[in-house]
């Protein structure tokens, strides 16, 4: 007792015999104050080695185990450390060569660098990787511009539908028949948009069938019209429809007077255009014909049309026996419709049924119930594409103009004329100067 009370004042603690008390580790452990309380001892992740080593690994203090004892001081100190709590009661490591047991330096978790701080060292700070932009964002987030739900479904019905109508455009207008209609001497350009829109009596291509169903007569090939119409378009407003009778005498270049229809005998197209002209002063932009054949198998196509007579017509030369009233007329009915002059009026009744019968057939043409009867609206557009010829820098698109102008309404004219005459070209109608003048005068 004497001698545990003259190592009271040792810093280490001993046991009876004044033997030093050690942990496992071989290291003699310090005697604490009895001022001391559990409260005083810091948690220990906060704890700091006295080496300075980070996170808390602390490389065992080789000096101060004792090699005479071995393992066995640790063994017989450990039932009276085991209440003692000292800095260097650490979880035991495996044995390791002296080179292994050297300190390493601790990996401080990025996530714990900036908000914790070990003594003697900077904490290190973390910055997160910056989001990718532009081009490099849209590929990373797989990014693709594509309608989804039912909104893509009504836009690919929308593209299938434009690429349909596009390539069926394009097949029509590769269908029209094309001449050369522009004469080489023009007039000035007149304001509006003008057509010269001709209905001719030839028989080219109809078979002997043909014929004696819409009888057309002989004469096949000829190159003669029935239908001579001026349709003006102007910028705004409403639409004007002129017919000119195709026994009006006027002036035919180069061949004197004559009757208008024999420009087209004597020069085509391009002569007719050039007559009209001259003798109307509006400058002709486009040109549309049409032949019997081709007007038969269009009203065929659509169904028929509705015609109103004022009065019965039987014409055999035409192939027409039709009563007063409104009617549905097939094709060679419609065709002998337009072509007979066996009324009152003979040729100035006729341009008034031609107007009545192609603003008929593009009401009936034009209408839903065609576009949208696939049994009607593909015979119609197959029809129209082989029937009509156009001018070589016309196109599909500008006769949808001039259906949109004749179906949006229009007025309908008839050149004013003063009556009839004999002359060396036979019975012509003379026109009334004055009021021709005024007609054409508010069209230019």
């Amino acid at each position: 007792m004497t001698q545990m009370g003259s190592n009271r004042g040792d810093e280490f603690l001993r046991d009876k015999e004044g033997k030093l008390i050690t942990d496992r580790f071989g290291r003699p452990i310090r005697r604490r104050s009895a001022s001391s309380s559990r409260s005083d001892i810091p948690p220990r992740s906060a704890r700091t080695p006295r080496d300075g080593s980070v996170g808390g690994s602390a490389r065992p203090s080789q000096g101060l185990v004792d090699p005479a004892r071995g393992g066995g001081g640790v063994g017989s100190s450990r039932a009276g450390a085991s209440m003692q709590h000292t800095r260097f009661d650490i979880p035991a490591q495996p044995s390791a060569s002296p080179q292994s047991q050297a300190p390493r330096p601790t990996r401080i978790p990025r996530s714990s660098q900036a908000g914790s701080h070990v003594a003697g060292q900077t904490p290190r700070q973390y910055y997160p990787p910056s989001a990718p932009t532009g081009a490099k964002a849209l590929r990373r987030r797989g990014f693709r511009l594509r309608p989804r739900g039912c909104l893509g479904g009504v836009g690919m019905l929308v593209l299938v539908v434009l690429v349909l109508s596009l390539a069926g455009t394009l097949w029509l207008d590769s269908r029209l028949n094309r001449v050369q209609a522009s004469p080489q001497v023009r007039i000035a350009d007149t304001a509006g948009t003008n057509w010269l829109l001709v209905g001719s009596d030839s028989r080219e291509g109809m078979s002997e069938e043909d014929v004696q169903r819409l009888g057309t007569g002989g004469d096949i090939g000829s190159r003669r019209t029935d239908t001579i119409m001026v349709l003006h378009i102007p910028l705004t407003g409403q639409s004007t429809l002129v017919s000119l009778p195709r026994d009006s005498y006027v002036e035919i270049p180069g061949f004197g007077m004559n009757k208008i229809n024999a420009a087209f005998t004597f020069g085509g197209a391009p002569l007719l255009t050039q007559t009209v002209e001259q003798a109307t002063g509006l400058s002709i932009d486009h040109y549309a014909e049409i032949g019997m054949g081709g007007l038969a198998n269009v009203v065929d196509a659509v169904g028929g049309i509705q015609i109103c007579p004022d009065q019965p017509i039987d014409d055999p030369l035409a192939n027409l026996n039709i009563q007063a009233g409104c009617q549905q007329a097939d094709g060679p009915t419609a065709l002998g419709y337009v072509r007979t002059r066996a009324t009152a009026l003979g040729d100035l009744d006729r341009v008034q049924r031609q107007r009545e019968f192609f603003s008929a057939l593009v009401d009936k043409a034009s209408s839903t119930s065609t576009f949208v009867n696939p049994l009607r609206a593909l015979p119609t557009i197959n029809a129209v594409a082989g029937s009509f010829t156009v001018g070589e820098r016309d196109h599909v698109w500008n006769l949808m103009r001039v259906a949109l102008a004749m179906r949006g309404g229009m007025k309908t004219e008839t050149v004013p004329y003063a009556g009839f005459a004999d002359y060396d070209v036979g019975n012509v109608v003379i026109w009334d100067e004055q009021g021709a003048q005024a007609l054409f005068d508010s069209l230019r």
